[in-house]
């Protein structure tokens, strides 16, 4: 089954099942509510089932027209180096001796920033080309190591938005539903995984949150 494809279909079947007054009345905000909840749980199913991040961020920044030029670049962000916690290295397979890299990028489309990431990476499972370009330039690292084959394990997945209220589906009068949509929050999901190439070995752990900007499209409906 195609990623977000039962988000969809719960999403429909949810529509058509809805009373027949919340169909009919202008409750604008229920059924925002029902599309916002279809979209973000879709963009979460997608993450988590990819092998690449942002790939996934690229063809849905492409999909949804949030830039002429849906290409994803990772701005660089300076500060302090976040030291990798001794179960990171657990994560990892390495020992308390072996070198790691931090990286800290926002995940850019155009103008809109999609996702704030921390990586750490261990350089000895890179090519000396790979690390080159991690070093200075302003590629994705999900770009960078695709040659690997690369694969991600989750560590941890969090839907930080959930657009309908707590026991919504138990409703039946549409008076006890919002009536308007709350303002789209800056943070919408975060993931944790661990990278791993074709031979099953870790390479880096990310720690990833995805923001609002990818919703954009859905103020212009």
């Amino acid at each position: 089954m195609v990623p977000g494809t039962a988000a969809r279909s719960a999403a429909a079947l949810l529509l058509a099942l809805a009373p027949a007054g919340a169909r009919a009345a202008p409750l604008d905000g229920y059924v925002r509510r029902l599309e916002y909840a279809a979209v973000v749980s879709d963009l979460n199913a997608r993450l988590l089932a990819t092998p690449s991040a942002t790939r996934t961020l690229e063809g849905w920044c492409r999909a949804h027209r949030l830039s002429d030029r849906p290409a994803i670049v990772a701005d660089r962000i300076a500060g302090a180096d976040k030291p990798i916690a001794p179960e990171q290295r657990a994560r990892l397979g390495i020992g308390p001796d072996e070198p790691v890299r931090y990286r800290h990028v926002r995940l850019r489309c155009g103008d809109r920033v999609l996702s704030e990431a921390d990586n750490w990476y261990v350089p000895s499972r890179l090519t000396a080309e790979m690390n080159a370009q991690l070093d200075g330039g302003d590629t994705p690292f999900g770009t960078v190591v695709a040659p690997l084959g690369v694969a991600r394990r989750t560590v941890s997945a969090e839907q930080l938005w959930r657009p309908l209220a707590e026991g919504w589906e138990m409703f039946r009068d549409v008076e006890a539903t919002d009536r308007t949509v709350p303002p789209v929050p800056a943070e919408l999901i975060r993931h944790r995984a661990i990278v791993v190439d074709q031979t099953g070995r870790p390479i880096a752990e990310v720690a990833e949150t995805y923001g609002a900007p990818l919703l954009d499209f859905m103020g212009a409906r």
